[in-house]
């Protein structure tokens, strides 16, 4: 099958050419000509298939039939859980697009605000954003959404975990009811089916490869290894084999920046990626990495999803992702578009459960290979492949005991935080001008400290204690020095 028999229009057809490729991939030929028809559509195949080309290509061809949008309007809006992804879907948007006359921009955070206000001012045919930017716009009149006629999730699984799914249902309330919804990722998990079919109507439900599987492209296996060894074995890897374009995947920023730090100490060229960077400093990394300034670029999850890097030949798991899923989105980004990549990932001891996760999610063992000189001193066990534990649901707040609603109330605007008398018909001595009612007793009840008492800077923690009352001058007392 050719592109040509999808039913795209011409434009798009020279477009296509113009990247190179003449026959779309499996989710392709399934997705475009549903989503031209105009319907819903979830689509679940591995990193590297095309995915992005299969919602962008038929959303092109739809838009380039309607009408230009109003001010402040877009026409059809996609939502990616990252920087980085956003930039290459903007990317692509435009290759895509360079014959028709349609208009897009990419809105993030991490850069000034103003300039995406100002693209948005004429109206935008395909607006990619991040979902909290979006937010920020929104609030700021600076975009609507009434004139939407398609909504994408690209990489629907993150966008809809316990992160994201706020910031989406903020969203989804923003929009109008009668829309196109596109849901495309690599992995999707029961639960996050479940939700995602609540946000679509009758879609078409498109699997071209066994869920959360990866690409048999990619050569995958492991080095038992001490967690001490770890910079030293990835060093050795990467001047033994000669290695020039390696994508090492941590899973903290700090561990991020000191692996960084120590392959430029032994003259690797390296930079890391992570959220604490800006996004220039981000932008720069990636480029130099595309080009081949820096041979490793040391990452956090952030650059698991969307890093498309043509011919990646390798992908380093430096530590195991506390998320299965994550592993897939790793690894995908070698192997892409058909090409072979290999998959190396160190573990110790320490995370055998996470060895297990996976390797039950995938549905494989990982093959070993212990590196010579690099023996552990601990033995990782034969992992036993077993499915990934569901999350937690959160808990339940829990009820008070007794009757809540029969307490009285606290007493509102006292100063002093005092609580109400035990007597109801005794007067506060805030009431009786600080004096002591009548008949009372002065004392106070064991453990309490007595009314109208000011706490000492011990009793509130430190803060500075209320200021006393300066006694009065008995008649011929002297008065004291301040």
């Amino acid at each position: 099958m050719q592109f040509s028999d999808l039913g795209l229009a011409e434009p798009i057809l020279r477009a296509v050419a113009d990247q190179g490729y003449d026959q779309p991939s499996p989710v392709q030929q399934q997705a475009i000509p549903a989503i031209i028809e105009g319907r819903d559509v979830m689509a679940a195949a591995q990193t590297g298939t095309g995915k992005t080309a299969g919602f962008t290509l038929p959303l092109l061809h739809r838009l380039a039939q309607g009408k230009k949008p109003s001010a402040n309007r877009v026409r059809a809006l996609i939502l990616t859980p990252t920087r980085e992804l956003a930039a290459q879907v903007g990317d692509n948007v435009q290759e895509y697009s360079r014959y028709l006359k349609l208009t897009s921009t990419v809105v993030f955070g991490g850069v000034g605000i103003n300039p995406q206000m100002l693209a948005l001012r004429k109206g935008i045919d395909v607006l990619v954003a991040c979902p909290g930017r979006l937010l920020d716009l929104y609030q700021q009149n600076a975009v609507r959404f009434d004139e939407l006629e398609c909504l994408v999730l690209d990489e629907a699984d993150r966008m809809l975990d316990m992160g994201f799914i706020h910031d989406i249902r903020r969203i989804l309330k923003l929009l109008p009811e009668r829309r196109q919804n596109l849901m495309f990722s690599a992995t999707f998990s029961s639960e996050i089916r479940a939700l995602a079919k609540g946000l679509v109507h009758d879609p078409l439900e498109i699997d071209v490869s066994p869920r959360n599987s990866t690409a048999h492209s990619v050569e995958q296996w492991l080095i038992p290894s001490d967690k001490s060894a770890k910079p030293r074995i990835l060093a050795s890897l990467l001047k033994d084999n000669q290695w020039k374009q390696v994508l090492v995947f941590m899973r903290t920023k700090h561990g991020a920046n000191r692996l960084a730090r120590f392959l430029e100490e032994r003259g690797i060229t390296a930079a890391a990626i992570h959220g604490n960077k800006s996004q220039g400093a981000r932008t720069r990394a990636l480029a130099e990495f595309r080009s081949g300034d820096i041979a490793v670029l040391v990452a956090t999850d952030i650059a698991a999803r969307g890093l498309d890097i043509e011919q990646l030949p390798h992908v380093v798991n430096f530590e195991l992702p506390n998320v299965p899923a994550d592993y897939v989105h790793r690894i995908g980004r070698t192997g892409r578009a058909g090409a072979s990549g290999e998959a190396v990932s160190l573990v110790c001891v320490e995370e055998l459960e996470e060895l297990e996760s996976i390797e039950g999610l995938i549905g494989k063992s990982i093959e070993r290979r212990v590196l010579k000189g690099f023996e552990p001193t601990v033995e990782l066990p034969v992992s036993v492949p077993r499915k990934p534990k569901k999350p937690k649901k959160a808990k339940k707040p829990k009820e008070q005991s007794g009757n809540a609603e029969q307490r009285p109330p606290r007493r509102e605007g006292n100063g002093s935080g005092q609580k109400r008398a035990a007597n109801p018909g005794a007067k506060s001595s805030a009431k009786n001008g600080g004096q002591k009612p009548a008949g009372k007793s002065s004392g106070a009840a064991p453990g309490k400290r007595p009314q109208g008492a000011v706490k000492t800077s011990a009793q509130n923690g430190d803060k500075p204690s209320a200021p006393r009352r300066r006694p009065r001058k008995r008649p011929g007392q002297a008065a004291k020095a301040d």
